[in-house]
């Protein structure tokens, strides 16, 4: 990365806030020496959290306000009381190009909606989703939308298949990534008709768009594709669903390997493996959902995240901002303007 960024930190967003923010950033500090930040909430609790960390706080800009965004707090009540929170400061820096982009573990719903009021949407997006990396059998996916579009149609998914091929070409660094929509089945005539018109479309764009048909649940984990389009919905159930189940997994093994001493015998000599499917799975390595269509960079850290996943979100933000992501996207959405659909044929599900 050549030149310098700085990012915009909601430093009381999270569970466990102001702390992990801080101790994020020095780690992403590290890793991003033309990094600087600025750090929005209160400055009699942070200060003191710099107090080893001098190198940080040489890069760091720190903006007091006594206002937070609680978990809790309804999204009517955080844009009509929130505009002097830290988490609004924050993102105010970016619409004032003060910052590359804004990183908060606070409340989802209030980032997405005061974002989308202060950042806007994109020209040619109608509305922004919510994008998040997968592990998966042959490396990393990209998989949007995870709830911010309960309802969507044709055209949305569209949007978000253009902007996920985007992301994985320029964070992930896929070449020419494939595409596939959340269905029901992989059959042609399954999926409703919002899915089955977007697949319509999709087919048509050729070149401008790897599209590779209709893909699973159970495609996810294979990584049948490099990027998983749904509307928010279906997302949100599977991201869900796939926590779970790696905690459930986490679980089973730390039963399995203190049933008995055998038992014991075995992790001990399997701990090298373990370890690197632990290291794989981490969530934290994954940690930093995207709100793709914004004019600014946007990342959602999550909220019960400790600081190396904190600082694994700043590298999102950091990657895009420094490939210039949004100004890819607005290409790519080019692309999709001059594209002229011919007739639908779309299959009865």
């Amino acid at each position: 990365m050549s030149g310098s960024l700085t990012i915009a930190l909601d430093a009381m967003g999270g569970d466990n806030a102001p702390s992990i923010v801080v101790k994020g950033a020095d780690m992403a500090r590290r890793r991003f020496p033309n990094v600087n930040f600025l750090m929005f909430g209160d400055e009699q609790r942070i200060l003191p959290l710099m107090k080893r960390r001098k190198r940080l706080r040489a890069i760091t800009e720190i903006t007091h306000t006594d206002d937070v965004i609680a978990n809790d707090t309804k999204v009517s009540d955080a844009l009509r009381k929130g505009k002097q929170s830290s988490m609004q400061l924050a993102i105010n820096a970016v619409r004032e190009d003060l910052a590359a982009g804004v990183v908060s573990a606070g409340n989802t719903g209030a980032l997405m909606a005061m974002a989308k009021l202060a950042l806007r949407t994109m020209p040619g997006i109608d509305r922004p989703a919510i994008a998040a990396i997968f592990p998966t059998i042959r490396g990393e996916s990209v998989m949007l939308d995870l709830g911010a579009n309960v309802e969507c149609d044709a055209e949305n998914l569209v949007q978000f298949a253009l902007m996920g091929d985007v992301f994985a070409r320029t964070v992930l660094g896929t070449v020419s990534p494939s595409c596939g929509l959340l269905n029901v089945g992989s059959e042609e005539m399954k999926g409703h008709a919002e899915i089955q018109q977007a697949a319509a479309y999709l087919r048509q764009m050729g070149a401008t768009l790897n599209f590779h048909g209709f893909v699973e649940g159970d495609d996810i984990a294979a990584g049948t594709t490099d990027v998983i389009v749904a509307d928010g919905f279906t997302g949100n159930i599977a991201l869900k669903t796939t926590e779970g189940t790696a905690r459930l997994i986490k679980e089973f093994l730390s039963d399995a390997f203190h049933s008995s001493l055998s038992s014991r015998l075995g992790y001990v000599l399997a701990r090298r493996g373990l370890r690197k499917m632990r290291d794989r799975i981490d969530p934290r390595r994954y940690n930093g959902a995207m709100f793709l269509g914004l004019t600014g960079i946007a990342v959602k850290s999550h909220g019960g995240t400790d600081a190396f996943g904190f600082a694994n979100a700043i590298g999102v933000a950091v990657d895009m901002a420094a490939n210039g992501f949004n100004d890819k996207i607005t290409k790519g959405l080019e692309a999709f303007d001059d594209f002229q659909p011919g007739p639908l044929e779309v299959a009865a599900s």
